[in-house]
């Protein structure tokens, strides 16, 4: 599933290509929206809240769309040919661009002043302008026996973080993915976890992809994410690949257990 820096890269590449231009076509292609008709209304803009894009137009309306675990925004000159299959859920075109919407796994129309019905229960944003890591580091105490991995892809803590961005910052802070919220002693801590984790993903915006170690070379990017059984960086020690919740929400961490210890 695309996290929170990509989202926000591709709330970026809408913006570039539909706003402020009248939409010459939409194409809604789920049975709900299947008749909606936004032609002939400008794009005011497109922000991301955590994985969720909102695409606002005039009339005081919101195209809400969320990627899940396949979905993309693709943007293409306008008229050319849409990828084939039934992959393709939006079309928004001007005479310029289209932005072909491919496998998004939430397609909403609604007034843009009832944007909180689908992102209000969100926590802070961390690349937002309400990021709050003081209110985020509360969020994540209200369940103190959780597990801080889990807790920490709880949208409704803090929005973006997903499964790379969860073990890295576990590595960065020394805190085993298993350790419940309860025993990191002191809001400092949390605080701490989720500031350095939104200051890294505020650099990664801007870039290809995250950047944990200081090393943007292929293959040296990153602490622990995607390196199960390769040594740790820091101590020689393999990193172990797991499995954190239950089905459906089951998701893949990666930990190094010397660096991390339980306790």
């Amino acid at each position: 599933m695309p996290e929170g820096d990509a989202v926000y890269r591709t709330a970026a590449r809408l913006r570039a290509a539909l706003d402020g231009r009248t939409l010459t076509r939409s194409d809604f292609r789920v049975p709900r929206y299947a008749t909606t008709d936004l032609s002939g209304r400008a794009v005011l803009t497109t922000i991301s809240y955590g994985k969720h894009l909102l695409t606002r137009v005039e009339g005081g309306l919101t195209v809400h769309t969320h990627l899940r675990m396949d979905g993309s925004w693709r943007v293409q000159p306008a008229g050319r040919r849409l990828p084939p299959g039934d992959v393709v859920r939006l079309v928004l075109a001007n005479a310029e661009h289209q932005a072909v919407g491919v496998k998004l796994g939430v397609v909403d129309v609604l007034p843009t002043g009832r944007e909180d019905q689908v992102i209000g229960h969100l926590g802070p944003d961390l690349l937002g302008p309400n990021w709050d890591p003081a209110e985020a580091a509360r969020r994540l105490r209200r369940r103190p026996e959780a597990t801080i991995g889990e807790a920490l892809l709880d949208q409704r803590n803090l929005a973006g973080i997903g499964t790379i961005w969860r073990s890295e910052a576990l590595f960065l802070a020394g805190l085993s993915p298993w350790r419940p919220v309860g025993e990191i002693i002191g809001p400092q801590e949390l605080e701490q976890l989720v500031s350095r984790t939104a200051w890294l993903m505020g650099l990664a915006k801007d870039r290809r992809g995250p950047v944990t170690t200081g090393d943007p070379r292929p293959g040296h990017e990153l602490w622990v994410y995607g390196r199960d059984r390769r040594p740790c960086r820091r101590c020689g020690n393999p990193i172990v690949r797991a499995e954190m919740g239950s089905q459906p929400y089951e998701r893949l961490i990666f930990h190094c257990p010397v660096c991390q210890p339980p306790r």
